[in-house]
Parts: structure tokens; sequence; C-alpha cells
């Protein structure tokens, strides 16, 4: 495996130098902003996040605020105690995409928050307390917990959230491959757990969050 170094220096040529790759950097939110997230926005999100799998992102950006009306503002507890029939009656309306599994997740990801925050005090402190050095094991625990959140769906609605992750894009995978990190597509829980490893030996030689490794990876192979 290479040092980070020579990855940053060649992600800094393909960007234009040093400052125009440290302008496309994301940042992660810290513990405290995680905390202080609503449980209905991280519900709106990840609901967002699944209807955006697979469709265009400004399609389905357009037709968010009809969400949040026939979803009464991703309410958790409001959410959870849709019936069948008032889920049902979302497939006629034209505002929204009628896919009927996303739809149907909704509720079921609305149950799984709101047990979540009854047990920690709420669902940002679920996300806050994980440790981004077992950051797969986050992945995981996502994908067993909520529907529609299988692939990268987990660790795209982390980013999106703000909670420190990298994620597995074609780009990144390509240059975790020529910096000779991992041969291949790590798609096993054992595959992950190696490209972990890997992110946090390079999260310490180069102190900065997962994020922003897995964007200088990304940039080091255009």
């Amino acid at each position: 495996m290479r040092p980070f170094a020579a990855i940053l220096e060649e992600a800094e040529f393909q960007a234009g130098g040093p400052d125009a790759l440290e302008a496309q950097l994301p940042q992660p939110k810290s513990g405290d902003a995680l905390r202080s997230m609503g449980d209905d926005r991280y519900l709106s999100i990840m609901s967002q996040r699944i209807f955006r799998a697979g469709l265009k992102h400004s399609m389905v950006d357009a037709r968010w605020p009809a969400f949040e009306a026939v979803f009464f503002d991703f309410e958790p507890g409001r959410v959870q105690q849709m019936s069948d029939e008032a889920l049902e009656a979302l497939l006629s309306d034209k505002r929204l995409i009628r896919h009927w599994g996303k739809i149907k997740s909704v509720r079921a990801n609305a149950t799984v928050i709101h047990e979540i925050a009854a047990e920690k005090g709420n669902f940002g402190t679920y996300l806050a307390d994980w440790p981004t050095e077992r950051i797969v094991d986050l992945w995981a625990d996502l994908a067993k917990r909520c529907l529609q959140l299988g692939g990268n769906s987990a660790p795209y609605f982390l980013r999106m959230v703000g909670k420190d992750t990298f994620i597995l894009t074609k780009d990144v995978v390509r240059a975790l491959n020529r910096w000779r990190a991992f041969d291949g597509e790590p798609k096993r829980k054992a595959d992950q757990s190696t490209v972990q490893t890997a992110f946090n030996h390079w999260a310490r030689e180069a102190n900065r969050p997962l994020c922003q490794l897995s964007r200088i990876l990304a940039l080091s192979v255009v």
C-alpha cells in the first residue's frame, strides 16, 4: 500500500493544485451537530436517499416538498402510525414517485428511528457515538435494521447527514486498486473490513477525516 502523501500529490495535480483540491473536500459534522439534528430530518434525508437510488437526483429533490407534506414532515412517531391504506393511497398521488417498495420503507424506517431514539435519546446520538474506525459496521447495522439501505445507500445517507464516512464509488475502488490497498471490488464484509483498515491507516498518516480521504482517492484516478 502506497503512502498517502503520494496519493495526495496525484490528487492535487489532477485538481489543479492544493487550493483547488481543498475547495472540493467535504467537511464532516461534529458529534454535537449530529446529536442536535431532529429525528424528523434524519428520516427525511434517509428517505430522500432511498428515493434517489437509481433516479435522477434533481427530479427526486424537486418533488421532495410533496413528500414532506404527505409524510407529516417526516415526524417518526406519526409516520410509523400510518395505515396500509394510507400508504396505498399515496400510489395515486402524481406529485410523488410512486414506488411501492420505497414508499413502504418510509414507515418501516420511521419505526427503526423511533426505536433507536427511545434507546439512545435521539437518532443523532446513535450516529455520533459510532466510531469512524468501524464505519463499515455502521453501514452493516443500518442495512440490517432499515429497509432499502443496502449497497452504497447507507454510506451515501451518512455522507448526506454529515457523519464521517468513506464511500466505495467506482473511482474510489479504482484508486484502492491503483494504490495497492485492495485488489478487485470490495463486496464482502471481510473485504470492506480490509478497506477500513487501509482508511484507518491513512487517517492517522494524513490526519484527515474519512470523507476527505475518500474524495482525494477519487480525484487521484481522474
